[in-house]
C-alpha cells in the first residue's frame, strides 16, 4: 500500500488508515448507525444521501439483528435508489464497472468479466446481476456477512492481476469525489479491457500523470516485489523474488511491461 504522502496524490489516503467497517455480534445502536452509514457512502459511491431517500425498512432490520450486513447491502444495491443512480443513466458496461468497484471494490480485470456480468444480465435481469457479486466467493472471502465492501483494488495481494491495480484508479478520482459528480455514462475501461492493456495511473488531484519524473527516492519513487515468468527453455520451475525500483511515472508503463512478460507482481511499496 502507498505511503500516506504518494497516497494524499493519489486519492486513496483516507482509506489507509481504516479500511473496514465491521458489525460485530456484540453492538451498539452508535455502531450500527456507523455501518449504515459506511454501507451508503460506498454502494453510493459518495453520493450525498437525503433523508427521504434511506431505506428506512432495512435499516431497521439490521439494527434489529433481523438481517446481516451483506443482506442490507444487497437491499440498497437492488433499490430503487440505486438504479436511479446508476442503471437508468449509464450505459450496461459502465453500470458494471460500477458495480464491481460499489459491491467488491476493485475493477474489472479483463474484458471476459464484462462479457459474463451482460449475458447474466441479458438472460436473468437486475437481480440476478447484483446477487452474482454479493453471492460471490471473492465476496464471501473479503467481507463475509459482517464487514462493509470498501475499497481494495489500490492494494496488491497475491493472485491479483495487475491490471486491477492499474485499472481502479480510473474508476476512483479521490475521497471527496463521487462517481455520478464524473459526468460519466459510459465506460471508462472499454478501450483498456478489449485490448487487454493495463490502464495508466492518474493522480485524482490533476486528471494527467505528473510528478516524479527524477526518479528520487524518499517518496518519488516504488519498489516492486514480483516473481518473474519461467522462461520456456528454462529447466527451473520455482521462480524467486524480485525487487525493482521504478519512478512514479513510469509505474504504469512498467506494470504493463511485466504483464506482457507473464510476471505476477506481488506487491508494491513506497521505495
Amino acid at each position: 500500500m502507498a505511503a500516506l504522502g504518494e497516497a494524499s496524490r493519489l486519492g486513496v489516503s483516507p482509506f489507509t488508515e481504516n479500511e473496514r467497517v465491521e458489525l460485530r455480534p456484540v453492538k451498539t445502536e452508535e455502531q450500527v448507525n456507523a455501518v449504515i452509514w459506511a454501507a451508503y457512502r460506498q454502494i453510493l459511491g459518495n453520493e450525498h444521501l437525503f433523508e427521504h431517500d434511506r431505506l428506512s425498512s432495512a435499516e431497521s432490520l439490521l439494527h434489529r439483528g433481523l438481517i446481516s450486513v451483506q443482506d442490507f447491502v444487497r437491499a440498497i444495491a437492488q433499490s430503487e435508489l440505486y438504479r436511479q443512480k446508476f442503471f437508468y443513466t449509464n450505459s450496461q458496461t459502465r453500470f458494471i464497472e460500477l458495480n464491481y468497484k460499489h459491491l467488491l471494490g476493485r475493477a474489472p480485470y479483463d474484458q471476459s468479466e464484462i462479457a459474463y456480468h451482460v449475458d447474466l444480465y441479458i438472460s436473468h435481469g437486475y437481480e440476478a446481476e447484483i446477487d452474482s457479486y454479493i453471492n460471490s466467493l471473492e465476496y464471501q472471502k473479503s467481507f463475509g456477512e459482517s464487514i462493509v465492501p470498501y475499497y481494495r483494488g489500490f492494494q496488491t495481494t497475491v493472485g491479483q492481476k495487475v491490471s486491477g491495480f492499474a485499472n481502479f484508479f480510473q474508476l476512483y478520482r479521490g475521497y471527496a469525489n463521487s462517481d455520478r459528480a464524473q459526468n460519466k455514462t459510459q465506460a471508462k475501461l472499454t478501450w483498456d479491457l478489449a485490448k487487454d492493456l493495463v490502464s495508466p495511473i492518474y493522480p485524482a488531484s490533476t486528471g494527467s500523470l505528473t510528478g516524479a519524473s527524477t526518479g528520487q527516492r524518499g517518496g518519488n519513487t516504488f519498489r516492486i516485489r514480483l516473481t518473474q515468468a519461467a522462461s520456456p527453455n528454462s529447466p527451473v520451475v520455482r521462480q524467486g523474488i524480485t525487487e525493482i525500483v521504478v519512478p512514479f511515472d513510469q509505474l504504469s508503463s512498467r506494470l504493463q511491461k511485466l504483464n506482457r512478460q507473464g510476471s505476477r507482481v506481488i506487491e508494491i511499496l513506497p521505495s
